[in-house]
């Protein structure tokens, strides 16, 4: 039987959310989303993982906790974890003072905040990738999600990152993938469309998922064995970038009935991974 958390965790690096002013509890102040619009955890390096599986998958993954926020109920969950950070502080409230502090009802287990690691580097993400995807101004911290989760599972080798495209780590994002973002080399682009010349250079053929006079049907699509391939998938609203469309080497659509024209973007990544990734490499 696992020993309870009480039993293996120095009690002295646990503390009680009594006060919500406390300045070490300021990197979860206010998480709701017009706080977090005010913030800046890019720049200063961090991320708030958010739901017992992303703390433990990120844990895995590497990465490095600065402390942990929990009910107490829930502290046995991570014992393990805690065990390997013995020096991380544990933040410990009854569910009305979480709610109050993070802005949210905090019902998945536990948060921590995370030092975020170094970015990796491009070339050699690509020069060891044969399959990439590359998410062109998502809006929207679900569909980041959905996207990752399905990148990973459906085996994509890497994801590539315009500038605009929002921040695979952010709480939302790394929820809704489960925390399998954790699991997938992702590098955010310095420009783009410009960054399509990083990809010509290691040789990937681009698509762009666009609906086209002249895109190719997605199930008659032709991948030799071999080839490297990046495909493209547009912002929610306008699609893949008409000055993206002009440099691309070929687009494709996914053949839609009953008089549908699209899927939304999230549903429309896993087909176009499935069908990338089942093609012979």
């Amino acid at each position: 039987m696992a020993e309870s958390a009480s039993s293996v965790v120095n009690p002295g690096r646990i503390f009680n959310v009594a006060d919500l002013e406390d300045p070490r509890l300021d990197e979860y102040l206010r998480l709701s989303e017009a706080h977090l619009r005010m913030r800046t955890d890019v720049e200063n390096g961090l991320y708030i993982a958010e739901s017992t599986m992303v703390v433990r998958r990120a844990l895995n993954a590497g990465h490095v906790p600065r402390s942990f926020l929990l009910a107490e109920k829930y502290l046995d969950q991570l014992t393990e974890e805690f065990a390997r950070y013995p020096e991380v502080p544990i933040f410990v409230g009854d569910d009305r003072q979480l709610e109050d502090l993070v802005g949210f009802h905090l019902h998945r287990g536990a948060m921590a905040s995370m030092n975020r690691p170094e970015p990796l580097d491009v070339g050699q993400v690509l020069q060891a990738s044969s399959r990439v995807a590359v998410l062109e101004d998502i809006a929207d911290h679900t569909n980041l999600g959905a996207i990752l989760r399905s990148a990973t599972g459906l085996g994509v080798d890497a994801v590539l990152l315009t500038p605009k495209c929002v921040d695979p780590w952010y709480r939302r994002s790394a929820r809704v993938s489960m925390g399998t973002v954790f699991d997938l080399p992702w590098v955010r682009l310095d420009s783009w469309p410009d960054g399509l010349e990083i990809l010509a250079r290691h040789g990937f053929r681009t698509l762009a998922m666009e609906l086209t006079e002249d895109a190719i049907p997605l199930d008659r699509l032709e991948i030799a064995a071999g080839d490297k391939v990046a495909m493209i998938l547009g912002n929610e609203g306008r699609g893949v970038r008409a000055e993206t469309l002009e440099r691309v080497d070929d687009t494709v659509m996914i053949p839609m009935h009953r008089e549908v024209s699209s899927l939304n973007v999230g549903a429309a990544s896993a087909i176009a991974f499935w069908q990338l990734c089942s093609s012979p490499r």
